[in-house]
């Protein structure tokens, strides 16, 4: 059947790979899972001060319900797992699963294996946004930064999106010039106020670099929902999405409403992108890097690429800021750094596969 579908119509070649290889891709996410928890176990030892492994285990372990270990370690200990590491690296892996099924999503609509989270101005609303909260009172800052850089994100792509609309539909071709237009135009406004911020640049520079070294309980806890009922709705959609890389028109013949489609997963994606950089600011590449690399070792089926994609983000993000801020111990470096470091070559290398399929 497979064989067939494939010689009398358009269909994607995931139809074909399908049922011959789903599942090792079920064992692939399995193990991702599995994966995400030794290395969230692992990097909670790793730091200024390093923690042994089994010390780390049973730290957590006595936190369990009817599960009682004796406490052979300092109080502290427990402060620095809980208090410090844990929701940093909590906030590290949902930003990353994010970042990474939003760029997974853009490519899907797209189809373009180079499109990422920030594409239509997500990234440049933010960060007009979180330099205006820099602006402000100080005592204000540490509420309205974030507020602000949510806003400005959402805000920015709501322009974009209504820009590009034209009647019912939305050519994908326009949402992106509408977006780099209007991106360019906030970057602009966005320099001029960094040049004016005084003593304040050295904040706003670090934001936009990206940071995860304030992070605490309750910005774990404001960020959590939003990402995961976002990532929850690009999941369900994985079928259309699948059908709509083949050909919009045949989509619709066969039962797909592709402009809700469409609006839903950008609305989606764009929310998760939104709450991923409003606390940790703008990291770079992991929307590009981390879909293209699954979707090179998995194959492009989106039912099984979203939550690959998902898990691996998380693990790379979780890596990436430990090395962020292990490297330099105390120094810190700012984890977009680390992210552009890989992501860079990464990006040269897929635009010379790119070169090389076009020629």
């Amino acid at each position: 059947m497979a064989l067939e579908l494939s010689k009398n119509s358009n269909i994607s070649e995931t139809a074909v790979i399908y049922p011959i290889h789903w599942r090792s891709r079920i064992y692939a996410i399995v193990g991702l899972v599995i994966l995400l928890g030794i290395v969230l176990i692992a990097t909670l030892a790793v730091g200024s001060t390093d923690i042994p492994f089994g010390t780390v285990s049973d730290v957590l372990l006595d936190k369990l319900p009817f599960v009682n270990i004796q406490a052979t370690w300092p109080s502290n200990i427990e402060t620095i797992i809980f208090d410090i590491r844990l929701p940093r690296l909590l906030l590290a892996g949902l930003v990353g699963a994010a970042l990474a099924v939003a760029g997974t999503t853009y490519q899907g609509l797209f189809r373009n294996p180079l499109a990422d989270p920030y594409l239509i101005g997500v990234a440049q609303g933010a960060a007009l946004g979180a330099v205006i909260g820099f602006m402000l009172p100080i005592a204000w800052q540490a509420a309205s930064i974030p507020l602000l850089a949510f806003t400005g994100a959402i805000t920015a792509v709501a322009v974009v999106y209504s820009i590009a609309r034209v009647g019912k539909t939305l050519p994908m071709t326009t949402l992106i010039l509408a977006g780099v237009a209007l991106g360019a135009f906030l970057a602009a406004i966005t320099s001029y106020m960094m040049i004016a911020s005084g003593d304040k640049l050295h904040g706003i520079i670090s934001w936009l670099l990206g940071t995860f070294s304030l992070t605490s309980w309750w910005q774990v806890g404001m960020v959590a929902p939003y990402i995961l009922i976002g990532t929850i709705v690009i999941w369900l959609h994985a079928r259309p999405l699948n059908v709509i890389q083949l050909d919009e028109e045949q989509a619709q013949q066969l039962g797909i409403n592709v402009e809700q489609v469409k609006l839903t997963l950008l609305g989606a994606a764009t929310l998760i992108t939104a709450a991923a950089v409003c606390f940790c600011g703008i990291i770079g590449f992991v929307g590009i890097i981390v879909p293209h690399a699954v979707r090179l070792i998995w194959g492009p089926d989106h039912r099984f690429l979203l939550p690959l994609a998902t898990f691996a983000g998380a693990i790379f993000l979780i890596l990436a800021d430990t090395a962020a801020r292990t490297m330099l111990a105390p120094t810190e470096i700012p984890v977009g750094v680390i992210t552009a470091f890989l992501g860079a070559p990464f990006f040269l290398y897929l635009l010379r596969q790119k070169k090389r399929a076009i020629f």
